[in-house]
């Protein structure tokens, strides 16, 4: 049963269960409990499960530990320690661990110096980094607390010497779990969890979050399930107790009438006035090449101000030196300036940061918390943060979400279900440990709160590719791992350990494509940028239009003879898709405002409106005024209950652009579908462009779109998905990632690593095997759900049909002889690699005063 805590323990609780150093040493140290430690301490202490979700700085990982480290002391004075992994901590980062570790150390050796002898409490850090020395230390000795990642989990688990050290574990403590919970690494570390209560019996879940939501599911994923039921978990939500102090700003006075030199300097001069007003400020981007970008701007335009020593770039594609650097640096409040993308997001012990800087929109409300969060880390300090916009639609959408932000809302997290990759892989770890019986293994794998809903016809179809039922994949070298015979299973082959131990995890290798024009190479791309490529799609490289024909490997064949605009920009890729709940928020407020113009409301109520419900700026709130008025005088407003479909040609090319605020990974679904069956109706394929305000079909023969949407039935929407991706190059390359996982392609063997081109090759060889063996082959099947389920929100698609369908939502056609501002800015996105900033700023000038005069605005600007 869940069951949230809505009332905090007494401080005189708190103190009583206290072994007195510990309680010498905490007082030492800190004046109080802190409302974290009030709720949960005494729940850790009692042998309940938890879920803690409390601000960054908000004292949770003291108050996971503070119980056990009380436990472990009171053990160690009385000569009862015994020799066993009492508490094992799992967080995604290795730089985490190694914070934890640190930060355990030291206390320890405090409350040590108060005892005034060694209590021989042993920490330590197992991951992929740790020497071999070490590790034979810990086999040998086992630290009392055991500080590891997803991954080291499970090779720990199926280790046949240290799994002896496993079977009395107490408290196994989850951080950052919202991080691991939206992901594979998630779905694998759940398994993990249900092997690791199998081998000791029981065991206290301890789950710490900054910002999640819902926290129900986060909940029921933290204890799994048992009898079909969650097991036991109490849930403390202290979310938003810090004060805050947030503002969204914008460099320029006018988002239109401005040019790109002064949108440009002021952005930078509002960027260095910020910066130089504090003491360390950390900001935050979308893309890694936004962050070299303004670290490099600032060290040119203000030299005497930055240099090597005090401004850094931190990312994933740094080296590990590098990025140990600059969190070292800023630890020690070196650092004047730190521009990162994500990879500053999670807890990692980065010091005082005073100010956070996020330039424009982060794209999920959750996100935006998390970043606001680094800074003011220690419990009672102020959040400050400020959101810097380039345009209308940052302004709109950085004004909503800091809105939800202030008003405690959080979009929700998605978390994949049935993995049959990852199953296939931990079944294979399974079988290492013991003989099975499979009914047994399969009610152990439904307690994961992943697969709580995985059907027996699903896991059957993974022990047969186990068990190397599909006699034709030999010829493939996949062979059994398995063997499986009457209602059991077990390890088979002397490598299957050494195969399963180098080949372990869920994160894929993935490395940049070579570009080439026949034999001439042009450039790379990043594999990520490929997968949203088809067969006549055009994009940018170099300055340079090419048309994508086919892949082959880790090469991409491209035509450079080609007229027409781009139709996926670049940086596609890096792009962070806008979430769900936010993309409705933004709806909602679109459909407020119409509402109020359809009432014939004037344009100051209208702003005091805008002004009071957005906590903006009067300038921001007469920006946001003449966006929402430009485009609902020249054509309609979207917004979460109507969706615009507007038609418009040029050139002997017919465009329908769909004007649907529901999120990229939502318009992305929708599409494909529709842009599916309109080319098998004409027979051909057409041209689509997506963005998280909608997505357009165009083709040079007349677009049977009505026809489309009239057949479109939700109830059919997932076969229909399901037939667009099937040979495209997003189901591909997804595939070789499902493939790896489940040890179908091997990454290592032998002690010699595949490339990733090989793996592809491999991939494209294995594809077309099992799809001669079954449409539903299982890890096929996984590619497909993966593809519409994480990378698409096929879920919320679905759901956008049903009210279509249900009237709650309608759709409104309107004919347009150029595309309104909003459409255009979807069609031309592509554009954006050509023109620099200036050029780019010149152009949406003219545009917008092309569409001024066609509403009836005076305008000195011509087309």
């Amino acid at each position: 049963m869940l069951s949230f805590l809505n009332k905090p323990y007494k401080k005189e609780q708190l103190t009583k269960i206290l072994n007195p150093t510990v309680k010498k040493w905490f007082f030492s140290k800190f004046k109080d409990y802190s409302l974290p430690q009030l709720y949960g301490v005494m729940e850790i202490h009692k042998r309940n499960n938890i879920l803690i979700s409390a601000p960054t700085g908000g004292t949770k990982t003291l108050t996971a530990f503070l119980s056990i480290l009380n436990e472990l002391v009171d053990s160690a004075e009385k000569g009862i320690l015994e020799d066993k992994v009492y508490c094992v901590y799992v967080s995604p980062l290795k730089a985490l661990n190694e914070d934890i570790k640190v930060n355990l150390i030291e206390p320890l050796k405090e409350i040590e110096g108060i005892a005034e002898k060694r209590l021989g409490i042993r920490i330590a850090v197992r991951t992929g980094d740790t020497p071999v020395s070490e590790r034979a230390k810990m086999t040998k000795k086992p630290p009392h607390i055991l500080i590891t990642t997803p991954e080291s989990l499970a090779i720990l688990l199926t280790s046949t010497k240290f799994r002896e050290h496993l079977k009395q574990v107490d408290w196994c403590i989850v951080d950052e779990i919202h991080s691991l919970a939206e992901s594979k690494r998630g779905v694998h570390l759940s398994l993990s969890l249900e092997r690791l209560q199998y081998l000791c019996g029981y065991m206290t879940r301890i789950g710490l979050s900054a910002t999640i939501a819902p926290l129900e599911e986060i909940a029921k994923y933290l204890v799994g399930y048992e009898n079909n039921e969650p097991r036991d978990c109490k849930i403390v939500d202290v979310q938003f107790t810090k004060k805050m102090g947030l503002k969204v700003l914008c460099p320029v006075k006018d988002l239109v009438n401005t040019t790109g030199d002064e949108m440009h300097n002021n952005l930078y001069q509002l960027i260095h006035d910020l910066v130089q007003k504090h003491r360390t400020t950390l900001i935050f981007t979308n893309t890694r090449a936004a962050t070299e970008r303004v670290v490099y701007n600032l060290k040119d335009m203000f030299p005497q101000f930055y240099n090597e020593e005090n401004i850094g770039a931190h990312h994933g594609s740094l080296g590990k030196y590098k990025r140990h650097r600059i969190e070292d640096r800023l630890r020690k409040g070196l650092m004047k300036c730190v521009v990162s993308s994500t990879s500053l997001e999670l807890g990692i012990d980065i010091g005082y940061i005073d100010l956070v800087i996020c330039l424009t929109s982060p794209k999920s409300i959750a996100r935006l918390a998390q970043r606001l969060g680094r800074s003011g880390h220690r419990l009672h300090e102020t959040i400050k943060g400020r959101l810097i916009v380039m345009d209308r639609d940052d302004l709109v959408e950085c004004a909503v979400m800091l809105k939800n932000v202030l008003e405690r809302k959080i979009d929700r997290v998605h978390i994949p279900t049935n993995c049959l990759d990852v199953l296939a892989q931990q079944i294979d770890g399974i079988a290492l440990e013991q003989v099975w019986e499979v009914k047994e293994l399969f009610k152990l794998v439904k307690q994961s709160y992943n697969y709580r809903e995985l059907s027996k016809k699903d896991f059957d179809a993974v022990i047969d590719y186990l068990a190397g039922e599909y006699s034709s994949l030999e010829d493939r070298h996949v062979y059994a791992k398995i063997w499986h015979k009457e209602g059991k299973i077990g390890r088979r082959g002397k490598l299957g350990r050494v195969i399963y131990m180098t080949n372990i995890g869920t994160i894929p290798d993935e490395t940049y494509v070579t570009v080439k024009i026949g034999n001439q190479v042009v450039g790379k791309i990043d594999e990520a940028f490929l997968e949203r490529l088809k067969k006549g799609d055009v994009f940018v490289l170099g300055g340079e239009k090419y048309e994508f024909l086919y892949s082959k490997g880790m090469t991409c064949q491209v035509n450079a003879s080609t007229y027409r605009p781009p139709t996926i920009p670049s940086w596609y890729s890096e792009m962070l898709p806008l979430s769900f709940d936010l993309a409705l928020e933004i709806g909602k407020f679109r459909r407020l405002i119409e509402d109020k113009l359809n009432a014939g409301k004037g344009k100051k109520e209208i702003v005091e409106f805008i002004n009071n419900y957005l906590y903006v700026d009067k300038n921001s709130a007469n920006e946001i005024y003449n966006y929402i008025k430009e485009q609902y005088l020249y054509a309609s407003v979207a917004h979460d209950k109507k969706i615009v479909m507007e038609n418009y040609s040029e050139n002997n090319k017919k465009y329908v652009i769909f004007h649907s605020l529901f999120g990229r990974r939502v318009n992305d679904c929708l599409s494909r579908v529709i842009g599916y069956a309109v080319g098998k109706l004409r027979g051909r394929d057409v041209e689509i462009g997506v963005n998280d305000n909608g997505f357009y079909i165009a083709s040079d023969k007349v677009l049977l779109i009505k026809p489309v949407l009239k057949l479109l039935k939700s109830s059919r929407l997932r076969e229909l998905a399901e037939l667009a991706i099937n040979r495209t190059e997003v189901l591909n390359r997804r595939f070789r990632h499902c493939a790896a996982r489940a040890l179908m392609i091997l990454r290592e063997y032998m002690g010699k690593h595949k490339r990733v081109g090989r793996q592809q090759t491999t991939a494209m060889i294995l594809i077309n095997a099992v799809k001669r063996i079954s449409k539903d082959f299982p890890i096929l099947k996984e590619a497909r759900r993966e593809v519409l389920e994480d990378l698409m929100d096929i879920e919320n698609a679905t759901r956008i049909l049903k009210e279509i369908e249900a009237g709650k939502i309608k759709i409104e056609e309107i004919n347009t002889t150029t595309p309104s501002p909003f459409a255009f800015n979807l069609i031309m996105q592509g554009y954006t690699d050509i023109l620099k900033m200036e050029d780019r700023i010149e152009f949406l000038k003219k545009l917008h005063s092309y569409v001024l005069a066609k509403i009836g605005k005076t305008t000195s600007l011509q087309d």
